[in-house]
């Protein structure tokens, strides 16, 4: 496990070139007050070391993953955890875990494989705010401040 990335707040990896993906991180940002989430792309040095040090291949893309200590989700068990850091009544969508993982990820598995169609692709990543450059562990991949995205 890599000691040079901090590990006290839950890390969001995500897909950096992905539009729905960059609202996702926005939307979340928004919606937890306290600052609890960082985020990190999977296609940065970062967000693969992290990949690696979960037991996951670096070039994974096939969903976010949230790491939270010594766990590891993926598909909807991410993003399910990931509500329990939103203010509420965001947060209350993490009691959705009583749906069975199977429906859950199916439809999160389509989401995920159609949204380059339905929400477009970047070709670069985005630049932190000075406010939020903590809450990134990756130059480059963050929205910043005030909603709004600078290239």
């Amino acid at each position: 496990m890599t000691d040079d990335i901090p590990r006290d707040r839950p890390i969001l990896l995500f897909d950096g070139v992905c539009n729905l993906c960059h609202g996702t991180v926005q939307f979340l940002i928004e919606h937890d007050p306290e600052g609890r989430l960082r985020f990190a792309s999977l296609q940065s040095p970062v967000g693969k070391q992290l990949l690696a040090d979960v037991g996951l291949d670096a070039a994974y893309q096939d969903s976010v993953v949230l790491i939270d200590g010594d766990d590891c989700y993926r598909k909807s068990d991410a993003a399910l955890r990931a509500a329990r850091y939103l203010d509420t009544p965001l947060s209350l969508g993490s009691h959705l875990e009583f749906v069975p993982r199977f429906l859950r990820d199916g439809v999160y598995d389509l989401v995920a494989e159609t949204r380059y169609d339905v929400f477009g692709k970047r070709d670069r990543c985005l630049i932190p705010s000075p406010d939020l450059e903590d809450r990134f562990l990756d130059e480059g991949i963050a929205p910043t401040g005030d909603g709004a995205a600078a290239e």
